[in-house]
């Protein structure tokens, strides 16, 4: 990309292993932020237009539900193949509302007619919005906030999707313009789940906070903030009881399908927690665990050798057809 397409964000996340993400000290008294740049005045601006960077599961459905809420989406991925993926899962998840008589035809044929497919950064320009929503690696992340500074105007804001990597080390990748950086931590299946997890970096300006929950809540989510931590407060709780779970397995406590009905029915879970990695894919959640630890310290957030058998062995839940269980196609 760059220029437009000189180097892709298939091409770095080809070359890219799993470099630690610099620590940055986000200090926090009582919620408020030290060093926040709430001296920036600006008026408040409607979102018309959200550029969307990856069209994956998270970036394709953010796409959809901003494209629902009237919202004119830019679907922004280098890989022809995964955003014609992208096109086909709008067209079928549409094509269900209307069946299911939660949206008229004309209603679904609109908010489609919204969505644009494009390859490069640069077609992000003129967007009042962006949402990074691609694997999670801050080196990817930090050269993708780079080059939306380069082409958002200035009222634009720059938020991640990130479930675990430091905003406020995120935003140093932009300088001057850290103030415009925010995390908008979406859910999956994000046309479905109501949360957003609004995380503020160190230098996040109040504006664009309360632009951020605005959005949240034209979308049809229920945004809640947390502290700028690893992993914040979802995965920084969810993971560990996932990895203790692949520990229970390990060790014999009880079969997968024992350990995941006795959570479900002892806890009320509506999905036990190695049906829930499997959904979330088991490399993502390791890559989250490996996050927690580096960032903070505690040995135990590191994965499981258990999980880490099965990512290594290409096991990686539904998406690959098989990971602690097995998912048939057809």
């Amino acid at each position: 990309m760059g220029a437009r397409c000189a180097s892709t964000l298939v091409d770095r996340i080809r070359a890219a292993g799993v470099p630690p993400e610099s620590a940055v000290a986000a200090a926090f008294e009582g919620g408020a932020h030290r060093g926040r740049s709430d001296t920036i005045a600006r008026p408040m601006t409607k979102v018309n237009s959200l550029a969307v960077l990856g069209a994956g599961t998270m970036g394709s459905g953010i796409a959809l539900v901003a494209a629902q809420s009237g919202i004119r989406a830019v679907q922004i991925d280098p890989a022809r193949a995964q955003l014609e993926r992208a096109r086909g899962y709008h067209a079928k998840t549409m094509a269900r509302a209307v069946e299911k008589g939660k949206c008229s035809a004309a209603d679904a044929e609109q908010t489609l007619a919204r969505i644009t497919y494009k390859d490069a950064v640069a077609d992000a320009s003129g967007c009042d919005w962006a949402v990074e929503a691609v694997i999670e690696n801050g080196d990817i992340k930090k050269q993708l906030l780079k080059e939306l500074q380069g082409v958002l105007p200035a009222h634009a804001v720059m938020a991640s999707n990130t479930s675990s990597i430091s905003i406020t080390d995120m935003a140093t990748a932009v300088g001057a313009d850290a103030h415009r950086v925010i995390g908008m931590h979406f859910f999956n299946p994000v046309p479905l789940m109501k949360l957003v997890e609004v995380i503020n970096g160190l230098a996040t300006s109040a504006e664009t906070t309360e632009r951020t929950m605005e959005l949240a809540k034209v979308m049809g989510k229920t945004p809640v903030a947390a502290n700028d931590r690893a992993g914040f407060v979802s995965n920084r709780v969810l993971m560990p009881l996932i990895n203790e779970a692949f520990y229970a397995w390990m060790e014999g406590v009880a079969k997968p399908a024992d350990i995941d009905e006795i959570m479900k029915l002892g806890c009320n879970f509506p999905m036990g927690p190695l049906r829930l990695a499997d959904f979330i894919g088991l490399d993502v959640c390791h890559d989250i665990m490996m996050v927690l630890h580096r960032e903070l310290g505690d040995p135990k957030f590191f994965p499981c050798p258990l999980l880490r058998q099965l990512v290594r062995s290409g096991r990686l839940g539904d998406k690959s057809g098989r990971g602690v269980f097995d998912y048939p196609k057809g």
